[in-house]
């Protein structure tokens, strides 16, 4: 009888111990992944280049998911991401990224910062590093304003640079600045934080251009994307915010932008009609200069995307 008491308490502290230590591995592992969840700024690096990129990890009755921002294209999700203590990995496919092979990304968490290593589409491995995204928690409604700034003088590029030399090449014709069609960016010196933006443009037929806010954030323009998503329609914040309600597609028109970006909050009014709301923009789309969210950034217009697009009366009204 003595044995058997024996053997009843013996199996009740194994069960037990198990249980107890299967809620702290669990507790541990949850604890584990709650220091990576939220939204990172990514770069990566390559023989003194960088290529700006955004993750959003999520968890959600215990699994993980996440949203991923490459060097082009718009935020998608992720087919794979493991944490294990202070280390991350995820898989970026490669028909998204340009590549032979998927791109495995490797890191660990030291403080605020992840960083680690990627094998590169070009084969040689690649280092990266994330810092947490700022929030930017300002409201468009709250705003003040300073004194409008003419960023085109209607003659020539003064005050623009190209991301790259062409040709093609941006020009000035008629007043207006037509884009090169397959060729570089155009961006603008001045650098803004938050702003009202006013500009007309004029999308050719089956052509596609942006305009960017701060270098980061693209703003559709396109007459060649009816098959894709709506956040890809002129007036949808590419990748993340769909205009709404739609306007119709029109080629060889003068249209208008009247913008307004203050800390992660849009507003786009296209054409006098309101299409996006005062929402929240969670990250930088695909095309974007640099990663560095919290700081202030130009204006740019795409240059790289097929077609040709005219832009005229680009004004930005900072805030103060």
């Amino acid at each position: 009888m003595k044995s058997v008491k024996l053997f009843c308490f013996g199996l009740l502290m194994a069960i037990a111990w198990t249980f107890a230590s299967g809620v702290w591995a669990q507790d541990s592992s949850q604890s584990d992944s709650a220091a990576f969840v939220g939204r990172w700024d990514l770069t990566l690096k390559k023989s003194g280049h960088e290529y700006p990129s955004w993750i959003e990890i999520a968890q959600k009755e215990g699994k993980l998911s996440a949203l991923f921002t490459g060097r082009w294209g718009n935020a998608r999700h992720l087919p794979k991401i493991e944490i294990n203590g202070t280390r991350l990995s995820f898989v970026s496919p490669k028909e998204e990224e340009g590549s032979k092979t998927d791109l495995t990304f490797e890191g660990a968490l030291k403080g605020e910062t992840l960083s680690g290593t990627v094998n590169g589409p070009d084969g040689s491995e690649w280092s990266w590093e994330a810092v947490k995204a700022p929030a930017l928690d300002k409201r468009v409604s709250s705003a003040k304003w300073g004194k409008p700034v003419q960023l085109f003088n209607g003659k020539d590029l003064s005050g623009w640079h190209g991301s790259k030399a062409g040709p093609p090449d941006w020009r000035v014709e008629g007043g207006n600045l037509v884009s090169p069609g397959n060729g570089p960016e155009l961006i603008s010196d001045e650098k803004f934080q938050d702003f009202k933006l006013h500009v007309e443009f004029n999308c050719g037929k089956d052509a596609n251009s942006g305009v960017y806010l701060r270098g980061r954030y693209e703003v559709q323009i396109e007459t060649e994307s009816q098959g894709e998503g709506p956040s890809h329609h002129t007036g949808g914040v590419y990748g993340f915010l769909a205009p709404k309600p739609e306007q119709p597609r029109s080629s060889d028109t003068w249209q208008t932008f009247d913008i307004t970006l203050v800390g992660r909050n849009v507003t786009v009014v296209l054409n006098g009609k309101t299409v996006i709301d005062d929402h929240e923009i969670p990250g930088i789309t695909g095309g974007a200069l640099d990663s560095h969210e919290g700081d202030p950034g130009p204006i740019y217009l795409q240059g790289s995307e097929k077609g040709h697009v005219l832009f005229r009366k680009i004004t930005v009204t900072p805030a103060k």
